[in-house]
């Protein structure tokens, strides 16, 4: 397995985990984040909103697959299901997430979903 495809397997391994301690090692202290909701975070904050998610989530489960990465960037599918907190209606979210490495941690990370779904 090529480093940065290990990296991105080693990051939602841990997100199943609820390790967000691990999750966070994966970021570039230069690292951005971006979805449909949260726009140009840097290191810290994505870092924070990945341990809100964790907190929050009581009953959040996370499925991975269709990791591939080179030395420069990567993608990933993943599944969130949970509970919307303030409905209580079941949620299956399914992500597209595309990478930037640099020196095997990420630099740059967009999730992209249908927030309407």
């Amino acid at each position: 397995m090529a480093p940065n495809e290990k990296l991105i397997t080693d990051f939602y391994a841990a997100f199943q985990l609820k390790d967000c301690e691990t999750m966070q090692k994966c970021y570039a202290d230069t690292a951005v984040f971006n979805d449909a909701i949260f726009r140009n975070l840097n290191a810290e904050e994505a870092k924070a909103i990945w341990q809100m998610l964790i907190e929050r989530g009581k009953n959040l489960q996370i499925e991975y697959l269709n990791i591939e990465a080179n030395a420069s960037m990567g993608s990933a599918e993943w599944i969130a299901t949970y509970t919307f907190f303030t409905s209580g209606r079941k949620v299956v979210n399914r992500i597209h997430s595309n990478f930037l490495f640099d020196s095997e941690k990420i630099v740059h990370h967009s999730d992209h979903f249908d927030f309407y779904t």
